[in-house]
């Protein structure tokens, strides 16, 4: 298939009618290329399905021969489906399910579950066990192999439905979405090419580690960025703790619509346009009534104020079409629109604004009855910037100067977002999403227990509304495929104190090492290396730049607990939790986080008591 594409590529320019229809054959060709591209240490097929006579082999991608008959289904495919569901109690017509286990590419073991004759291995599959236990080295891999039931249920929902997952750590729920994000594009190839799909992560490093998933599957058109990446804005400031907390506030969003509608006015004279030998005339209520017209209308501001311009440019064609006779030209209508009174009135009554004036004249003086005293201080410059172009933005403004544009005009909606760590997000930021799937579908993926921003959620409920989807399905994922039981039971012990609602998460693996005392870094970092995978050294951030000049390894990764959320390392060396948990205001939930990075091995290592929830482990 793919020698096939490439021969068509080499020879387009050949077969083209035009060289607009060559560009575009060439394109159309060199996607279908870098679809086809593959890995061969990644095998085409994973699974087998026996239906009555038939036999379906199940793979990442769809495989023909050279005659176009199918060899391998893809996954998504709607057969495909029955290898994941099908069970005992519901065979589905399925005589045998037989699964194939792979290293590096090659053979090497394969086992069969007859499910009609009542022979059904679920988790207990060898083959399911060795790949979740596969040490992890590298960026994120598919999971389409092992696709539980209930993973697969939330992967193929439907396109119009949004969906909550609440998945504890290693349960899968970033393969969730990303798989769902792949079926999609699948089932609705031609409406999502033209609305798009957007993958929404914390942070650049997350971003990398799953950038190579969807590619595996063969979708390569799809858009991965953090939210700072969505906003137009490039912060060179740096708010304060109480300044950022105000600015995330959901009622920022009312201070700035305020604001803006406030700088709608009643027309005060009468319109007068000269044209050649006639003059044109609008009386002052006649302009009043297309203000409150539009103003009920409540369109995006920019929107409103071309309205009014379209309405008044209206108002002065009928007067010309009743005296000439017949109808202006468009171009007569623009050169109306345009002219210096009827710019004037627009200029009194509906002002132009662009969305950084606006956040400036707001933080310039935020002066609202809806903030606090102490909290429009905060917010406040405390020597203004003279204009807004010469102003420096925070992290914080960059997502009000969103909010303003969203407010001034339409924001381009998504098909479908999938947006992972959701539990960080404020609500200021949730409705830059909102923006983004206003006319879309959402898949939202988090860990209420590993909230640690000052405004993380603590019930999706709340979240859900900022995002604009109240209605979205909560599903909890509670069993885990890649944190180890000791790992996961050391973390449940702080669930208690972290002030959410969220069931408690058990492991299927059995396999994992957990270590706790004062051995000396230097040791740890020596003995993880004896065993394969990869090696994460987490520590309070202020201490990261010490630990790391002492540790160069190409295997050894040292990082702040700040980065942690969403990676994962074979072994983890967790350096100090005290240190983590004096470091910020909710420094038991980043220890949650810290000590799920491990997929196989965890070391604790302290010098200082332990935080009280781990104080009595040894």
């Amino acid at each position: 298939m793919r020698e096939h594409a490439e021969d068509l590529f080499s020879t387009g320019d050949q077969v083209a009618g035009d060289p607009f229809a060559a560009e575009t054959l060439g394109r159309h060709l060199a996607r279908r290329i870098a679809e086809l591209a593959d890995s061969p240490d990644t095998p085409l097929f994973f699974g087998r399905l026996d239906i009555e006579e038939e036999r379906f082999h199940v793979g990442r991608r769809h495989v023909t021969d050279v005659a176009g008959e199918p060899m391998v289904l893809d996954w998504r495919a709607p057969v495909s489906r029955k290898f994941y569901q099908a069970s005992v109690k519901d065979p589905q017509d399925v005589r045998t399910r037989r699964r194939f286990g792979f290293v590096k590419g090659a053979l090497t073991s394969f086992e069969d579950e007859h499910l009609q004759a009542g022979e059904e291995l679920g988790t207990a599959s060898r083959i399911l066990l060795e790949e979740i236990e596969r040490p992890r080295v590298g960026p994120m891999r598919d999971i389409v192999a092992t696709i539980q039931p209930e993973q697969d249920e939330l992967v193929r929902a439907e396109l119009d439905e949004s969906i909550c997952v609440q998945g504890a750590p290693g349960t899968g729920k970033t393969a969730v979405g990303l798989h769902r994000a792949a079926y999609l594009l699948y089932l609705h190839r031609e409406r999502l090419k033209r609305s798009g799909v957007l993958i929404v992560g914390p942070n650049s490093a997350f971003l990398s580690y799953i950038a190579s998933v969807l590619p595996a599957l063969g979708e390569i058109e799809v858009q991965q960025s953090t939210i700072d990446g969505l906003l137009g804005t490039v912060a060179t400031a740096t708010d304060t703790a109480a300044a950022a907390e105000v600015k995330h506030d959901p009622r920022m969003a009312t201070v700035l619509a305020r604001r803006l509608n406030g700088k709608i006015r009643k027309p005060e004279a009468p319109l007068t346009v000269s044209d050649g030998s006639y003059r044109w005339r609008v009386s002052t209520e006649a302009l009043r009534r297309v203000v409150d017209d539009v103003r009920r209308e409540a369109p995006p501001y920019g929107i409103g104020r071309e309205r009014v311009r379209a309405r008044i440019v209206s108002l002065l064609m009928r007067q010309s079409e009743a005296r000439r006779g017949d109808s202006p030209s468009e171009a007569w209508q623009r050169r109306m629109g345009r002219s210096q009174p009827v710019v004037e009135v627009l200029d009194h009554a509906w002002p132009a604004v662009t969305a950084e004036q606006l956040v400036f004249e707001v933080l310039s003086d935020p002066a609202d009855e809806l903030l606090e005293p102490a909290e429009q201080a905060a917010i406040a410059w405390a020597k203004p910037p003279k204009t807004a172009r010469s102003a420096k933005w925070t992290a914080a403004d960059a997502v009000l100067i969103d909010e303003a544009a969203g407010l001034i005009d339409r924001v381009p909606s998504f098909g479908h977002v999938v947006l992972d760590e959701a539990q960080d997000l404020s609500p200021m930021q949730a409705r830059v999403i909102a923006r983004r799937s206003e006319h879309g579908s959402i898949t939202l993926l988090g860990d209420l227990a590993q909230g640690t921003a000052p405004w993380a959620a603590r019930d999706w409920r709340t979240l859900l509304a900022h995002l604009g989807k109240p209605e979205a399905r909560v599903v909890p994922l509670t069993t885990g495929f890649r944190v180890p039981a000791a790992v996961v039971a050391l973390a449940n012990r702080l669930l208690p104190a972290l002030g959410v609602d969220v069931p408690e998460a058990r492991s299927l693996r059995t396999d994992g090492a957990l270590t706790i005392g004062a051995t000396p870094l230097r040791d740890a970092v020596r003995d993880a290396l004896r065993f394969e995978g990869s090696i994460g050294v987490i520590a309070a951030d202020a201490t990261v730049p010490l630990i790391a000049a002492g540790i160069e390894h190409e295997r050894v990764t040292v990082l702040p607990a700040s980065l942690a959320k969403g990676l994962e390392y074979d072994h983890v060396i967790v350096v100090e939790p005290a240190d983590i948990v004096a470091a910020e205001p909710r420094g038991l939930n980043r220890l949650f986080v810290v000590l799920t990075r491990a997929v196989s091995r965890l070391d604790v290592l302290h010098e200082r008591p332990l935080p009280p929830p781990l104080d009595r482990v040894s």
